[in-house]
């Protein structure tokens, strides 16, 4: 789906970015473009980057609970 029409950029584009490295609208403005030209875009391509960063997350600890007596 086209998530920035002035600019034609698709959130598939945005997930990649996002598997790239991207983690902010700043990034995502200077690397593809997103919103610098009429700016509706922005809040979509937001919730794109924060639902793919989202699904993203990573285990870094792992804790045993107590067993029970």
């Amino acid at each position: 789906m086209i998530v920035c029409v002035c600019n034609n950029i698709s959130d598939r584009e945005i997930r990649q970015a996002v598997d790239l490295g991207i983690s902010s609208i700043a990034e995502l403005r200077k690397e593809l473009g997103v919103g610098t030209m009429c700016g509706t875009c922005v809040s979509y391509a937001r919730e794109v980057l924060h639902t793919h960063l989202d699904s993203k997350t990573t285990i870094t600890e792992v804790r045993r609970l107590p067993q029970a007596a």
